[in-house]
């Protein structure tokens, strides 16, 4: 990852986006590594054009990472994410889109991502519509090679599907939680994201 990304990229925007998409697979899918997050503590926070929507929540980001050690922010992904049984926040579409895990919202979602051509490593342990897998999902479609498959139509297709109906619900849980810090300003930089997203996609219709 590129200190200056997500927001302050010099490349081009398809690229920050879909390096956007990748960190936050990164962030939610296990406790960042030591390396990743020596990457966010030096991070640029300015935005390249003053006022930029996503400015002030990626410097939040930052300066909770420089703020809490590496032991601090696994301790908080654990109490919030993981455990056994029930965890403290969902990470799972299909959770907030029917009130269940592995229900129609998963099948579904395998469905397409059969049509795309892409599926679960059988090394993961969590089902597909993890909001990881759905980042991750995203960021291929972004940075792909295949035209065919890696094109903003299927972006569309697929953000507003399986990650724009609840991501937000699950933000809006993670900023709840009384143990949230690092982690209730990155659902805040999530939301902002999306909402940006949401907006590039709506202006294709």
């Amino acid at each position: 990852m590129n200190n200056s990304i997500p927001i302050t990229s010099a490349l081009d925007e398809e690229t920050a986006r879909a390096e956007v998409y990748g960190l936050l697979a990164a962030l939610y899918y296990a406790p960042p590594s030591s390396e990743l997050m020596a990457q966010l503590r030096v991070a640029v926070t300015e935005a390249p054009a003053a006022g930029g929507f996503l400015e002030e929540p990626w410097r939040d980001v930052v300066a909770a990472a420089r703020e809490l050690d590496d032991a601090a922010i696994t301790a908080e992904y654990n109490a919030l994410f993981g455990g056994v049984g029930k965890p403290e926040v969902y990470l799972f579409g299909s959770h907030y889109l029917s009130g269940f895990l592995n229900e129609k919202p998963l099948a579904a979602l395998r469905s397409d991502l059969a049509v795309l051509g892409l599926g679960r490593d059988d090394t993961m342990p969590e089902t597909e519509d993890h909001v990881a897998y759905l980042c991750e999902v995203m960021r291929y479609l972004i940075a792909g090679d295949d035209v065919e498959v890696a094109n903003l139509t299927q972006q569309q297709k697929f953000f507003t599907t399986h990650l724009q109906p609840w991501v937000t619900r699950m933000c809006d849980d993670i900023a709840a939680h009384p143990k949230a810090r690092f982690y209730a300003t990155l659902s805040a930089f999530t939301r902002a994201f999306v909402g940006v997203e949401a907006q590039g996609f709506d202006m294709l219709a």
